[in-house]
């Protein structure tokens, strides 16, 4: 999910969900170490339980870039072991580690030194062309060794060579079975599945099997759908705003992050396009909050404007049904 679950996305989707753990874009561990820290650490208070994921292979680089995300707060620090993108191999990190268990046993032993929060691994359940439950099962076994707990199984194989990060998103065949028989055999690891989840019936069924359910882009196209699982699967209550509320808190965001470092408001609307999804008029309302020609305007003065456009929108499409 890089370049989309930034902070800004974070604090959006927390306003949806209030303990769903949120997950950063994917960080590589020189950005930590030798580049801007708060660029690409930063976070809003608001966004707890938040996850650091990051990138790189090199144990000592892994402890540093650990040792960094506790001291700015994070509540997990995540190695991820399944992207397969093309400048991800280059660095030698992301879903061929896969293929190095030992080395990232030991990434997970030298970060779980320095830190004292939980140090988990997302993985895929193979790559390539091997397709043995034995080779995921190991993986995970002797990774648990080093003292990792949690494993977050995007339930597919990643194709190295051949195929897009986008077409490694669609083209191997997701096995779920696979998540569920490393649950059985290895009962007091927490185990959580990954991959083409769309609805909370799938999620209720998975979690017949595993621990956890993890979205990635169903839940940032479609995010009403967060609005449904504090009370449905953390036992809390009933999620009590509307589209409307939600999106005034937004521009009350915009506010306040363009008066903290000029942050613009269209960096930040990006994210909830998705959010009237669905509905009548949401196809305007998105027009005109991804409108560039409306940049100088202020964020109130785009919310007005979309909130009539789409209001016209939704009087026109009704009066043609």
């Amino acid at each position: 999910m890089m370049d989309w679950t930034d902070r800004h996305c974070r604090f959006f989707h927390r306003l949806l969900t209030q303990h769903t753990l949120l997950y950063t874009e994917m960080v590589n561990v020189g950005a930590i170490t030798r580049g801007d820290v708060q660029r690409h650490l930063r976070f809003n208070a608001e966004e707890h339980p938040v996850a650091l994921q990051l990138g790189g292979s090199e144990p000592a680089d892994l402890a540093a870039a650990a040792r960094v995300g506790e001291q700015w707060g994070y509540d997990e620090i995540n190695l991820n072991c399944g992207c397969p993108s093309e400048r991800v191999q280059r660095g030698a990190f992301g879903a061929c580690l896969m293929a190095e268990p030992q080395l990232v046993a030991e990434g997970v032993k030298a970060m779980r030194d320095v830190v004292s929060v939980p140090v988990t691994v997302k993985h895929r359940i193979g790559i390539d062309r091997i397709e043995s439950y034995d080779f995921v099962r190991d993986f995970v076994g002797t990774v648990s060794e080093a003292g990792c707990e949690v494993f977050i199984v995007h339930a597919r194989n990643a194709w190295l060579d051949g195929l897009s990060p986008k077409e490694n998103r669609e083209v191997p065949p997701l096995r779920y079975e696979l998540a569920y028989q490393l649950k059985r055999d290895f009962p007091s690891l927490t185990i959580a599945v990954n991959g083409g989840i769309t609805t909370n019936e799938q999620i209720a069924g998975h979690l017949e099997h595993v621990d956890g359910v993890m979205l990635g882009r169903e839940a940032y196209h479609h995010p009403w759908l967060l609005t449904s699982w504090d009370e449905r699967f953390f036992g809390g209550p009933a999620f009590a705003l509307s589209r409307d509320d939600v999106e005034e808190q937004m521009v009350a965001y915009m506010e306040r992050a363009h008066a903290e470092d000029g942050c613009p408001w269209y960096a930040i609307a990006r994210h909830m396009l998705g959010l009237r999804h669905g509905l009548r008029g949401a196809r305007k309302w998105r027009q005109v909050w991804s409108d560039h020609h409306l940049k100088p305007l202020s964020p109130r003065e785009v919310w007005a404007m979309a909130r009539e456009h789409a209001l016209d929108e939704a009087a026109a499409d009704h009066a043609l049904a």
